[in-house]
């Protein structure tokens, strides 16, 4: 039997986007009741975080609660844990669940589906017993709990991008034998193959064995160790409004305009499961909380009759490998070598502040622009933890976000003091260095896609 409930907006998923959403919701509207449908019951916590709880950096898993429970309640948004979404009926502007057994029937007004991804599975994936993921707290307690039981003394991981690499990371700390295997032929793909090498050296010194473009099979890892934990990707959760009619984007995923609607009446997407607009590269499948707060804060919004637009992203990402961190933003070369700029790019070893002041490091920019327009495409930074890496390749974001060129990049007015920078700070050296060679190459006549 049906149980029917009538609320006004209508949120399924309860993480980035979904929260982002029914926060700003309320924000504009202090009245509207707002409901969400959770397929857990874990609201609003830090999956990018798990692998730090992992290593033991965060000593509780509650604290990876962005808000608490009472947090969430005080602003009068009434959640339904634990609850599977069935099926949408647009034309009805209706949503079906069940929980606990029973069937219940939503009424809604507006809805927004951020039902995020689900991890890939090795192709060989045959239901084998220690095959595991790492993209849920019920996935994070079981792998803890083995740990912990002293079940596991050899842990494979399979992929090397940021989940696999934060884990393998973790697991070293734990003390236990770690293994990555990644069928490419480098780490870390979203930055150039030279630039990962000494970052897979890293991991190696610290006691991670990477084996990269080897063949091997879900069968053999299964039997080989006591823990295998797959990290080769997600793909989109899209399968709940495909269904009811939604179009189709790339790869699986659901097709929004930049007001995140879906094309059906009234229903709205964001998160991990949509097609995002790449500022470089047009539309793409990048899925990333920092995007997926964006999304759903502008889904939020326009749910309540704004019209707000989500202005696109430009793959802006950072890591920590052991005691360094790499940051990047905009194009590599990889990515480059598919669009039609003519790419021209330096790298350079610069201090991150002045060299006589104390605990002065060196880090790695390789600052890439068009040969033609100047145009900023790409930046790259490996740096000490401690460098500013983040935030130095926030300020390259910032520049390509906006088309700047390397010109004007080079006169931005940034703050300095000789124990954060220097008067020209080093995201800007790498420009002025970048400015002489395009400047040299033009006044030559050379022009190619070499670079």
């Amino acid at each position: 039997m049906l149980q029917a409930i009538n609320t006004e907006l209508l949120i399924i998923g309860g993480s980035d986007a979904g929260i982002s959403a029914a926060l700003r919701a309320r924000e504009l509207n202090k009245n509207i009741k707002i409901t969400m449908i959770l397929a857990d019951a874990y609201p609003n916590f830090s999956i990018c975080g798990l692998p730090y709880a992992l290593s033991g950096e965060v000593p509780d898993w509650h604290n990876l609660s962005h808000r608490t429970m009472a947090d969430l309640e005080a602003y009068d948004i009434d959640f339904w844990m634990n609850t599977l979404a069935t099926e949408i009926k647009p034309d009805a502007h209706e949503l079906i669940v069940k929980k606990d057994g029973l069937t219940y029937h939503f009424h809604y007004q507006k809805l927004m589906v951020g039902t995020g991804a689900r991890p890939k599975k090795l192709p060989s994936d045959e239901g084998f017993k220690n095959l595991h993921y790492l993209h849920t707290m019920a996935d994070y307690f079981s792998l803890e709990q083995q740990i912990i039981q002293g079940k596991l003394k050899k842990i494979a991981v399979v992929g090397a991008g940021y989940v696999g690499l934060e884990v393998a990371e973790a697991l070293s700390k734990r003390k236990i034998t770690t293994h990555i295997y990644q069928r490419g032929e480098c780490i870390l793909k979203t930055i150039d193959a030279d630039l990962a090498e000494p970052i897979q050296k890293i991991y190696e010194s610290n006691g991670v064995q990477v084996h990269l473009g080897e063949e091997f099979f879900a069968k053999d890892l299964a039997e080989t160790f006591d823990f295998v934990l797959v990290a080769i990707g997600v793909i989109p959760n899209s399968e709940l409004l495909l269904r009811a009619g939604a179009e189709a984007g790339l790869g699986y995923t659901v097709k929004v305009n930049d007001q995140m609607q879906t094309t059906l009446t009234d229903v709205y997407a964001a998160g991990d499961l949509v097609e995002t607009d790449h500022r470089l590269l047009g539309k793409v499948y990048q899925p990333l909380g920092t995007t997926s707060h964006k999304q759903g804060r502008v889904a939020g919004a326009n749910m309540l009759e704004q019209t707000v637009k989500f202005e696109g992203i430009i793959g802006t990402q950072v890591l920590r490998a052991f005691d360094k961190i790499i940051a990047r933003t905009g194009l590599n070369k990889a990515e480059l070598a598919h669009t039609d700029f003519k790419p021209v790019s330096i790298t350079i070893e610069v201090d991150d502040h002045k060299a006589y002041m104390p605990n002065s490091k060196k880090m790695t920019i390789r600052l890439t622009a068009d040969e033609k327009s100047h145009q900023i495409l790409g930046a790259q930074i490996i740096g000490a933890y401690g460098t500013e890496v983040a935030k130095r390749v926030d300020i390259y974001a910032s520049a390509i976000y906006n088309h700047m060129t390397v010109e004007q990049f080079s006169n931005l007015d940034l703050a300095y003091s000789p124990v954060v920078g220097a008067p020209w700070d080093a995201v800007q050296q790498a420009a002025q260095v970048l400015e002489e060679k395009l400047l040299i190459r033009s006044e030559k006549g050379i022009y190619s896609n070499n670079d």
